[in-house]
């Protein structure tokens, strides 16, 4: 995979196989790169996720469909197959423009998940479950 490290911190592997991305595919992906999934999320079309961050670095393996990460400097669009690592510390806020779902391996290097809010929280994991019919 071809990756590029931006001015941030913030690297992006791009999908560079000439097969499908698969959920077994982009698990093994993230954990070559030194970390272990602690969820794999579906996130529904028209998604939106309020501004927040974490305090370690976190990764995001895109299994299918599309979304845009947004940070202070710059959006950057996740397409199936692409790994977005985000430094601990830099806020960002989530969404996708179109009609299909996204799902992705969301991880850290300890499996652990924390996150701190810097809106309502809107698009959690625990609003989702809070929401869900």
């Amino acid at each position: 995979m071809n990756h590029y490290k931006l001015p941030n911190g913030i690297v992006i592997y791009k999908w560079s196989l000439k097969v499908d991305p698969t959920e077994e595919l982009m698990k093994q992906q993230l954990e070559s790169l030194g970390f272990k999934a602690y969820d794999l999320q579906t996130c529904p079309p028209w998604f939106d996720r309020s501004r927040h961050g974490h305090d370690y670095e976190e990764i995001r393996a895109a299994v299918s469909g599309c979304i845009t990460f947004h940070f202070d400097e710059f959006p950057i669009t996740l397409e199936s197959g692409d790994i977005l690592v985000i430094p601990p510390g830099i806020p960002h806020h989530v969404s996708i423009h179109n009609s299909k779902p996204f799902t992705a391996f969301k991880g850290s290097r300890s499996g652990e998940r924390k996150v701190t809010e810097y809106s309502d929280a809107k698009g959690s994991v625990e609003d989702l479950q809070k929401n869900k019919v």
